[in-house]
């Protein structure tokens, strides 16, 4: 009932989904479902619930693992978005917090986590004096939020398309690398980014 839900929660969203074809997506009479869920709202807080738990359940996996503090948190990053792709449960608890404004970020379940590890990295000295945690950390919930949105923008069209861990992964190879050659097209960016001169 919950994993119908998901699907349909994830393809369609919130607003595209009903009861009545979470029922028939599950195979069971619309009595069957709304005696265990009384409302559409209560069954998308259970999706959320189950999506929160994988998500906890991931980071305790990764977390407990040796690995450096930086490369733990690229890592955690990755088992989210391989979690992302492979769970509609996950996918559709993300999508959910966007589309029900009351719902807790799916980012705030993991970026504390990945912040501690920079801070950790940054005074380990495995960060460049310039890459403050707090930026690194947003990088971190960038890239995730975009492995995400490359997702959704792909599954269901029946098209082939590139892993996004392995995409991802790729990424962060590029960015702990620097994208720029040294002492090449490197430009400080204003400090006022709208425009205006003051």
């Amino acid at each position: 009932m919950v994993r119908a839900a998901a699907t349909e929660f994830d393809r369609d969203g919130y607003d595209g989904t009903s009861l009545a074809k979470i029922s028939k997506s599950a195979g069971i009479s619309m009595g069957a479902l709304t005696f265990h869920f009384s409302s559409k709202n209560e069954l998308a807080e259970t999706v959320q619930n189950e999506g929160r738990a994988l998500t906890r359940a991931a980071l305790e996996r990764v977390t407990a693992q040796p690995a450096p503090a930086l490369q733990a948190a690229v890592n955690i990053t990755l088992e989210l978005t391989r979690l992302v792709e492979e769970e509609a449960i996950v996918r559709s608890a993300v999508r959910l917090v966007r589309e029900r404004p009351d719902s807790d970020l799916w980012s705030d379940l993991w970026v504390p986590a990945v912040r501690r590890l920079l801070d950790h990295a940054y005074a380990q000295g495995q960060l460049r004096g310039d890459a403050e945690p707090a930026d690194v950390a947003v990088l971190a919930e960038h890239l995730t939020a975009g492995a995400e949105a490359y997702l959704r923008t792909r599954l269901g069209t029946g098209a082939e398309f590139e892993s996004a861990t392995a995409q991802l992964e790729r990424v962060w190879r590029l960015a702990l690398a620097g994208i720029s050659s040294p002492g090449r097209g490197q430009r400080t960016p204003p400090e006022d980014a709208s425009g205006s001169t003051g």
